[in-house]
Order: structure tokens, then C-alpha cells, then sequence
């Protein structure tokens, strides 16, 4: 296919590990569980964030802009790794959180990070943040001009038709790590959030002819919603960039079921197969996107939905921060002193 491909900054480090959980395969008696290790893209902007944000850098860097400005919740994965990778280009970082009212004394976890980093921070009551988001980030924008500087406005999540290419970037990696080791995964799971990982993996596995059905599995709206919203990012990136494969041929799957009470509240049971990967395989996942997606995905497992497949793919998109910022969850007590 014969797609114009953006400019791109180099950032991540990628390709990112691929190998069987044979021990948590073992365990669950199901079929194999492979993982795509994208925590690691980098050490503290790490995750899926990194692979949109060499897309929406190079885009702002080219057009001059010397500030960032972005917005997402108290513990943004997308907000810290914009507030890292501005550190590391010499660019200006504001961000917008939505604050949940889980009052913390000390800035814990990702928010931690963003303070660390040196971004501008501007918390607002979530009611405020949901019913005026596009006004306030327009206000911080303009605020930046009458300082005399330029800012580039990424979206929530850096999903968009531009960060889209992400994830179309990964499905050819996945490509890649299939033939390696000689599988055809029937289901490939992953978190989504804001839609621009799914919007790309989805189109990604049309263009380099995936063997597997991408689910995204929902964290925080329902299935409905996501499919309009990663469609929307799709029509975009179609429109940018033409010469892809035809709207209508890529296949959207969304799984809703394991959302729980809402957005960054994670279940006993979520928290239970967070310590169970830990404990297996060494892997961390997060209460808010990644633990809640690999919890669905083991349940699917476990009811027996997945008895035909012999292979499935989680893709970790990351999010060890947001743990330490809900340790007390975890049920983890200090051990008493000798």
C-alpha cells in the first residue's frame, strides 16, 4: 500500500521484547500467552504513549512550536511521558489534569513525574474538566501566546489520525515477531483508553496482514463509545494520509465487560491477577489501563472462550506508575523490623 508515512522522532527503543508467559500459560491451562513488552519503549516515559509522541513531536518541532500543551487525568500515562520527552527536547510542558478528588499530601506516581520533569500543572475538579475540557485547553494555549511563545496542543492520549501511526508502526514489529516464533496468534488483546493504540493496531493488522482479531479491551467507557471514537481517528488518519486500506475493512473489537466501578478503580479481582503476573512472570501492570485489560483477557481465557485458540497476544502498554500511586490497594504490608 502505498501510504505517504510522516516524519517521525527517534525515541523509543524499539523493537520491544515478544516471548511466551509459559509459566501464567502453564498455570491457566489455555492456550499460550504471548506478550509485546511496549513498558519498555523507554525507562520512565516508557509505555505506548512514546510510540504516538515520535509522530506529534516531529509535527511540532517542524512547525516551530517551542511548548506542549496536553491534557488527561490525575495519573496520565500520556501526560508524564509528554512531560519527560518536552524535558528531553528543550520544549515547554503544560498540562491539564483532571483531578478524580483523591486528595494526596505528596504527588505520588505519574503525577509525581510531571512535577519532577518541570511541567506547569493545572488541576481542575472533574466536573469543571469534563464539561469544559476544549475551553480550558484553549485557554492555556492563548495564555502561552501572550507569553510570547508557541505552543502545539495535543490531544488526550496523542489519539488522533497523526499518533494513529504509533501502532501501525508496532503491527509491523508484530508481523515480525509472529514469523520469529512461528506462530498465528488468533486474538490479540490490548487496554484501551482513549483509542489511539486500538485505531492503530486495528488498521496495522489490515496492512501487514495479521493473523489475529484485535480487542481492545475498554477501561473506562463502553464499547459503543470506543468505536466511534477509534473510528474517528481512523477517518482522520484515512484523510491525512491517503492511500491505506478502505475504512470499512478494518474490523473494530471491543470488549466491555471488565471496566468495573469506572475509570482508575480497579476491582479485587483486577489487583488479584495484577499480583498473580507478578508473581509468575514478573511482569507489573497497572490498576488503570493494563491490569484491568490482562484481567479480561485471563477471564476470557478461564470461561472458556478462547478453548479454540492456541495462541493469544497481550500487548503491555505500560503504566507502572499508576500502581505505585494505588499501592495501598495491593493489600502489601511492610514487614516489621527485627
Amino acid at each position: 500500500m502505498a501510504i505517504q508515512v510522516p516524519p517521525r522522532l527517534t525515541l523509543a527503543r524499539t523493537p520491544t521484547p515478544f516471548y511466551c508467559l509459559e509459566r501464567l500459560s502453564a498455570h491457566l491451562g489455555g492456550p499460550r500467552i504471548w506478550v509485546k513488552r511496549d513498558d519498555l519503549t523507554e525507562c520512565a516515559a516508557s509505555g505506548n504513549k512514546i510510540r504516538k509522541l515520535e509522530f506529534t513531536l516531529a509535527r511540532a518541532l517542524a512547525a516551530g512550536c517551542d511548548t506542549l500543551v496536553t491534557s488527561g487525568g490525575l495519573q496520565s500515562n500520556h501526560c508524564r511521558a509528554t512531560a519527560l520527552l518536552g524535558a528531553r527536547l528543550g520544549l515547554k510542558v503544560h498540562l491539564l489534569l483532571r483531578d478524580e478528588g483523591q486528595y494526596q499530601e505528596v504527588a505520588q506516581g505519574n503525577l509525581l513525574l510531571d512535577y519532577l520533569a518541570g511541567a506547569e500543572v493545572t488541576l481542575v475538579p472533574r466536573e469543571q474538566y469534563l464539561r469544559h475540557h476544549r475551553q480550558l485547553v484553549e485557554a492555556i494555549a492563548d495564555d502561552c501566546r501572550t507569553q510570547g511563545n508557541k505552543p502545539w496542543v495535543i490531544p488526550v492520549g496523542a489519539s488522533d489520525g497523526h499518533g494513529v501511526w504509533g501502532y501501525i508502526h508496532c503491527a509491523q514489529e508484530l508481523q515480525e515477531d509472529f514469523a520469529r516464533a512461528n506462530i498465528q496468534p488468533q486474538v490479540l488483546f490490548h487496554a484501551t483508553g482513549s483509542g489511539g493504540t486500538q485505531a492503530g493496531l486495528s488498521a496495522g493488522a489490515v496492512i501487514y496482514h495479521l493473523p489475529c482479531t484485535v480487542v481492545g479491551v475498554a477501561v473506562c467507557d463502553d464499547a459503543d463509545y470506543f468505536r466511534a471514537k477509534v473510528r474517528a481517528d481512523l477517518q482522520h488518519w484515512a484523510t491525512c494520509y491517503p492511500g491505506g486500506p478502505a475504512l470499512d475493512t478494518i474490523p473494530l473489537a471491543v470488549n466491555d465487560a471488565y471496566i468495573g466501578p469506572g475509570y482508575g478503580v480497579a476491582t479485587e479481582e483486577v489487583f488479584a491477577s495484577i499480583r498473580l503476573a507478578a508473581r509468575l512472570e514478573g511482569l507489573v501492570f497497572d490498576p488503570v489501563y493494563t491490569g484491568k485489560a490482562f484481567h479480561g483477557m485471563l477471564e476470557e481465557i478461564r470461561s472458556g472462550r478462547l478453548a479454540a485458540a492456541s495462541d493469544v497476544v497481550f500487548v503491555h502498554t505500560g503504566g507502572i506508575y499508576g500502581l505505585l500511586a494505588q499501592a495501598d490497594e495491593l493489600g502489601i504490608l511492610r514487614p516489621p523490623r527485627l
